[in-house]
């Protein structure tokens, strides 16, 4: 049977460091205020003429690559996780295609915020196991400081996004010990509206883009932040439990959780319901914030940097975001 490997990762975060006390220049808040309900000190946000959303998916792709000792051409797929697209179409894969001279393998852009990471994976590792490809490269890359308001009335959200990109390299193994054993997927579009951006949205009465639209406000995210906080704790669990349950685990055998990074209480609550200790959760948002598909790759690739990705180990990845989307992935490393 064959199970797909992660063999690299790698992540670009751009130069550019904006601190909680950098935001009280544009609204009014303090790092008191924001570190308390997210846990955040600074983010990164892109440089306008050297970074795009591509060339630092290309960045992080080029690490990954390196680390699993393939060039570009040496894999067989992209799928390539994103919210943030340079374009409204045709998305950012093609043009991180193009940048790393990949002219002619497939490419599949998904769209499933903060869950993105992990829905790529899961499409990569099916490919791979089903023997349709060998190779897969998945990326989660976002730039958000470019659309949200910077003002006292987006400052609820504002303060908790960044920007970053992350990147993977799967690749075809027979070896069941150190593999992907499982991944699972969830949704619930009742509560699309909980968290969204509504334009520039298709389905308007023959309204363009325009100064109106701004002015309405369509462009900022809207989040009903209650009921995205209670719908995460119960979420994150659940699907964590599925993989763990699916594979004849319990929680007490995990080694690390990698989890979406959106809230530190969020990851708090999780790691405290399975019983695990703080060194045995991934957790950057202090840093980069909520960079939304990129935030796993991230995470994760600094948790291989740094050692705590150690072979055997069982290793889950675990995200919950707007839609409502939630999905897991269980691997042993």
């Amino acid at each position: 049977m064959t199970f797909s490997k992660i063999t690299g990762l790698g992540y670009y975060v751009p130069d550019n460091i904006v601190t909680n006390s950098d935001l009280t220049k544009w609204m009014d808040t303090s790092d008191e205020w924001i570190t308390e309900r997210t846990g955040i000190k600074e983010r990164r946000y892109f440089e306008y003429g050297k970074d795009t959303n591509y060339s630092m998916a290309a960045a992080a792709s080029r690490q990954a690559l390196e680390r699993a000792g393939l060039s570009a051409n040496d894999i067989d797929v992209i799928v390539y996780a994103t919210i943030t697209p340079d374009y409204f179409f045709p998305g950012s894969a093609f043009l991180m295609q193009r940048e790393l001279g990949m002219d002619g393998k497939p490419v599949i852009d998904i769209r499933e915020q903060c869950s993105g990471f992990v829905y790529a994976l899961s499409i990569a590792d099916q490919f791979i196991k089903s023997g349709m490809y060998k190779t897969a490269l998945v990326v989660g890359s976002e730039i958000q400081s470019s659309w949200i308001d910077k003002s006292t009335a987006g400052r609820n959200t504002a303060v908790i996004f960044g920007d970053g990109a992350g990147a993977a390299v799967l690749a075809a193994t027979d070896d069941p010990q150190h593999c992907i054993l499982s991944t699972h997927l969830h949704a619930d579009g009742r509560f699309a509206e909980d968290l969204y951006v509504r334009e520039p949205g298709s389905s308007r009465e023959g309204r363009p883009v325009n100064s109106e639209m701004l002015k309405e406000g369509g462009y900022n995210v809207f989040m009903n932040g209650n009921a995205v906080f209670k719908h995460a704790i119960v979420r994150f669990g659940e699907v964590i439990q599925e993989a763990l349950q699916a594979n004849g685990y319990e929680p007490g055998d995990l080694n690390l959780l990698v989890p979406h990074q959106a809230n530190i209480r969020i990851s708090d609550y999780v790691r405290q319901q399975l019983g695990m200790t703080e060194d045995q959760v991934v957790n950057n948002i202090q840093r980069f914030g909520n960079t939304t598909a990129a935030s796993i790759p991230i995470a994760l690739a600094e948790a291989w940097e740094t050692g705590r990705l150690r072979d055997g180990d069982l290793i889950c990845l675990a995200a919950f975001g707007s839609g409502f989307t939630w999905a897991s992935a269980l691997i042993k490393w």
